[in-house]
């Protein structure tokens, strides 16, 4: 059961299971109780989400220089040990449930669901 990569926000696709945030911050005006049915997501979890400081750094690239320096730092983010049991635990997730990650960016690949999946493959992850 692979995990699905997703824009938050977006109709989710059929057989999706669990949507997970992976954002810094709740969607802006929505009521919590609304997350998920407005697609946005059933549970949050930050802890997978770039630093305060590198998703501002995030936004700000515009060149392919400045978002791969981005990249790296957001990796080694995620080699912290509370962060790196995470992915290894949602990798081996995979393998029997049915969920998905997201964030609001509109482009995946400026944004830190694209690293999410690479770090999740590395990791052995069936992903759609």
């Amino acid at each position: 059961m692979p995990i699905r990569i997703v824009r938050l926000g977006e109709p989710r696709a059929a057989g999706e299971g669990l949507r997970i945030g992976t954002v810094r911050r709740p969607p802006r005006g929505v009521p919590k109780a609304e997350f998920a049915k407005r697609d946005y997501y059933d549970v949050w979890l930050p802890n997978l989400a770039p630093s305060e400081a590198l998703r501002k750094e995030a936004l700000a690239a515009e060149t392919d220089a400045q978002w791969k320096a981005f990249a790296r730092r957001y990796r080694a983010e995620m080699k912290e040990p509370e962060r790196a049991h995470l992915l290894d635990t949602l990798a081996a997730l995979s393998h029997t449930a049915a969920f998905a990650l997201g964030c609001y960016c509109e482009d995946e690949n400026r944004c830190h669901r694209s690293l999410l999946r690479d770090l999740l493959a590395e990791r052995g992850a069936v992903l759609k």
